[in-house]
């Protein structure tokens, strides 16, 4: 990297212009450039992909904190779900753009310092929004503009907890028949599958390494590329990928390429995984591995900068990806678990 502008470096170059500078559509501060005048690449082949680091960048009313979670909408709208930096001034923990990246509106502040993982289903003609709340250990489902639908806490139904503070749900999945399944992942590492009435149905995984057991089932998701739809889990210190039958029963593991996946998304037979390893992954039908982007520490350790100043991060490198997930229009938008916030548009070339 001795030949790549430093963020700071980057900055003072463009100067004040960078603010309202447009390439390629795209708004903000442009594609990262090497000092030879190219732009900074991601990926190979088929998966190659040009590097817009804070693409989405907060209002003058609010601090980012570490940014946890994204999700698009059918309108291409695009929900962020962040801590709230502790000086921000406003509490507002969800933040919401255009297709282009242009912020739009802000609201959640019931969810400062807890705003994780955030998912989105359209039900009927609406579209709604389920929050996974880590700080008051609940999950909401709003609708779009983050009017409360309802509201759960841990789940007495199991008998697995003790303690309301040993469940911290991370994200959520949706099942087929409109139910979906909760994970518990910063908590007791179950899995809580419910109806499409919201009513409990079954808990299954639980502490541990071997098959069926989880260790921080910290993302979920529907996979539907095979014969019958599987549950995939990040389970995250595991450092795999695990998949259930939809009734909580073990199937199969992936472990090439994974170090510590956190979420997933599927677009045209491909899955992305962001992992708080320092990298993006990107795994074909059969899960073998396509790419790895923005290999954090592949050179120079860029996972120990979460706590650094922004002028030391390293443009092209990754410091912990969170979640990830495919833009309507093939682009990949990443959001890092990093206080001070960051989230990095990779458009595809």
């Amino acid at each position: 990297m001795a030949n790549d502008v430093t963020r700071r470096q980057f900055i003072q170059q463009t100067g004040a212009a960078a603010a309202a500078l447009t390439l390629g559509g795209i708004p903000g501060i442009g594609a990262l450039r090497r000092r030879d005048g190219t732009p900074i690449i991601l990926g190979s082949g088929h998966h190659k992909y040009e590097c817009y680091h804070d693409w989405l960048t907060p209002p003058p009313n609010i601090k980012f904190g570490d940014t946890h979670g994204v999700i698009q909408d059918a309108k291409g709208h695009i929900y962020l779900a962040q801590t709230v930096h502790s000086t921000s001034p406003s509490d507002d923990a969800v933040v919401v753009y255009d297709q282009h990246g242009k912020f739009i509106k802000s609201w959640g502040a019931r969810f400062k310092g807890g705003a994780h993982g955030i998912d989105i289903r359209k039900e009927g003609h609406q579209e709604f929004l389920y929050h996974c709340d880590t700080s008051h250990r609940e999950v909401v489902k709003t609708t779009l503009d983050g009017d409360v639908v309802w509201v759960k806490g841990v789940p007495q139904e199991p008998g697995v907890y003790n303690d309301k503070n040993a469940f911290v749900p991370t994200n959520i999945a949706f099942a087929p028949d409109g139910g979906f399944y909760i994970a518990d992942g910063y908590g007791s590492s179950w899995i809580h599958q419910y109806d499409a009435k919201a009513n409990w149905v079954r808990t299954f995984g639980g502490r541990g390494s071997e098959k069926g057991k989880v260790n921080c089932p910290h993302g979920l998701w529907l996979d539907d590329r095979g014969h019958e739809p599987l549950l995939a889990v990040a389970d995250r210190s595991n450092r795999r990928i695990q998949y259930f039958s939809l009734d909580g029963k073990h199937v199969s593991f992936v472990t090439d390429g994974m170090r510590l996946p956190c979420n997933f998304h599927l677009r045209h037979g491909e899955m992305l995984v962001p992992d708080l390893d320092s990298v993006i992954t990107l795994l074909d039908k059969d899960n073998k591995v396509i790419t790895m982007l923005g290999d954090g520490d592949s050179d120079g350790h860029q996972k120990d900068l979460r706590d650094a100043p922004r002028d030391q991060f390293i443009p092209g490198k990754f410091i912990h990806p969170h979640d990830a997930i495919f833009l309507r229009n093939g682009d990949i938008l990443v959001a890092e678990w990093v206080p001070i916030g960051r989230v990095t548009l990779l458009k595809r070339v």
